[in-house]
């Protein structure tokens, strides 16, 4: 139960920072409602899992293997994140209020998902707070696998939260600051975007 704990509060020290995930999850909430804003933040949660999974088998050797595409990856999903802003942007403008088909939401997911992937940053993250437990995270099979469910189950949840949290904006919005909220997304994105990429 204490590798769960563990998990659950890493889960939550991975995903609660705000960054440009956040900001575009809660965006997706705003203009397209909950649904396909929750698949948005599934795409992030399962990233983490993934990355979760691997740290758990073999956290430092892979760490250390992605360790010298580290730069390249921030300044690929650094790019990237410029033309979602771009795309969130010119939506937002176009004031188009029209809810997303139901066949969208798979490709949302493997959006999100394929953008959080792009931090290798993370998978370092689960690793060392898995080799430095004291507890039984890394020890057995059992401590790995409670470990990466817990912080699965966090990120999901607070994914959820800001899908949520969103969507309760979006339905009180006027169109008008549905606009303004959706341009002032795209430019905090390409803030985090700029800082990412001067990072590498």
């Amino acid at each position: 139960m204490r590798a769960f704990l563990e998990g659950i509060v890493a889960g939550y020290g991975i995903a609660v920072p705000v960054g440009p995930i956040a900001v575009l999850i809660i965006g997706i909430g705003t203009k397209s409602g909950f649904r396909k804003a929750f698949f948005a933040g599934l795409g992030a949660a399962l990233a983490d899992l993934i990355y979760a999974t691997i740290a758990a088998v073999a956290g430092a050797a892979t760490a250390a293997a992605l360790a010298p595409y580290e730069r390249s990856l921030r300044l690929i999903a650094g790019v990237i994140l410029l033309a979602v802003a771009v795309v969130t942007g010119t939506s937002a403008l176009r004031a188009s209020s029209k809810a997303a088909p139901a066949a969208s939401y798979l490709r949302t997911t493997a959006a999100f998902l394929s953008i959080t992937l792009m931090n290798p940053v993370t998978l370092t993250y689960f690793a060392a707070l898995i080799l430095g437990s004291t507890g039984g995270v890394a020890a057995t099979a059992s401590g790995e696998l409670l470990f990466v469910a817990g912080a699965f189950l966090a990120s999901l949840s607070w994914q959820t939260a800001l899908a949520a949290g969103g969507a309760i904006l979006g339905h009180r919005m006027s169109e008008h600051t549905r606009i303004v909220t959706g341009v002032t997304g795209a430019a905090v994105i390409v803030a985090l975007a700029i800082r990412m990429l001067l990072s590498t």
